[in-house]
């Protein structure tokens, strides 16, 4: 990297000797400055100047600034995702188990850029993008049965039991509702071809969807998707096979009928309840 900017910096000079020497004209100048100008600006950051990274030299601020965890939460969470030993992406670049969280959970941080990463990390942005990746695959593969099913430990019907009693607690007329579920709408940017399949009409804007049940401890429960952005939510709800889990998993400890709740988009079931569609006159 050091010999490629050394490269591109005496081209430059070059082609401004060349042009005080009357061989190049102005609009000859700015069209071999261009054509040899680096399309990628963060790609010459110095990231050799930064220090790799070592949590240890972090203190206990920096890691709940930047990583949104305490330093030994971080340790711990390696060790319940079952994080391998190294990271070892395809083209050969390694990084620890620690490191490689760290740079998914500074990533995962928002606002971040690829570019925020390189200080604190002394890598350079396609090193610190495949290792971004490399983790969330990992974590995908490895424990997205997770959110993909509700026969889960921490939803078992003594859980839902406590979840719909803290939701009664709070207010709620319905002592049977252990979550709630709707659709995320997910923007993303206008693609070459099938627009209108990916287009929002609600939104008014090209996006993905998701589905998903958050229970009142705040964590999601269940996640489907993306599918595309047009996509109603009952349509959704229909495509995750939502309904046929609850029916066989969403259930008191003595056998009562447990239900979720959502917006009127969706259609009245034992195990959903949601609002009516329209309010009687009387």
């Amino acid at each position: 990297m050091a010999l490629k900017i050394k490269f591109v910096c005496k081209m430059a000079e070059e082609l401004v000797l060349m042009h005080d020497a009357g061989l190049l004209n102005d609009e000859e100048l700015l069209l071999f400055d261009y054509a040899n100008r680096k399309r990628n600006p963060h790609g010459m950051l110095p990231y050799r100047t930064y220090d790799r990274f070592v949590l240890e030299d972090m203190d206990e601020s920096q890691c709940l600034v930047e990583f949104r965890f305490k330093k030994e939460d971080i340790y711990n969470l390696a060790v319940a995702l079952r994080l391998p030993e190294v990271f070892r992406c395809t083209n050969g670049v390694v990084a620890d188990s620690v490191e490689a969280l760290c740079i998914c959970l500074k990533r995962l941080s928002y606002p971040c850029r690829y570019a925020d990463l390189i200080p604190r990390f002394g890598r350079p942005i396609p090193q610190l993008c495949m290792i971004s990746n490399r983790v969330i695959d990992y974590i995908v593969d490895t424990h997205g049965q997770l959110l993909r099913s509700l026969d889960q430990p921490f939803l078992s019907r003594d859980n839902l039991q406590t979840f719909a009693d803290a939701i009664h607690q709070k207010g709620a007329a319905l002592d049977v509702c252990w979550g709630f579920i709707d659709g995320t709408v997910r923007p993303i940017s206008r693609p070459k071809e099938n627009q209108r399949v990916v287009y929002n009409g609600h939104k008014r804007v090209h996006a993905i969807k998701f589905q998903s049940i958050v229970t009142p401890s705040g964590m999601i429960a269940n996640l489907y998707g993306p599918v595309e952005g047009r996509r109603h939510d009952s349509g959704m709800l229909a495509m995750s096979g939502l309904l046929d889990e609850l029916e066989t998993y969403s259930f008191s400890p003595t056998g009562q009928p447990l239900c979720i709740y959502g917006d009127p988009a969706y259609f009245h079931r034992v195990h959903l309840q949601c609002p009516f569609a329209r309010r009687a006159v009387l």
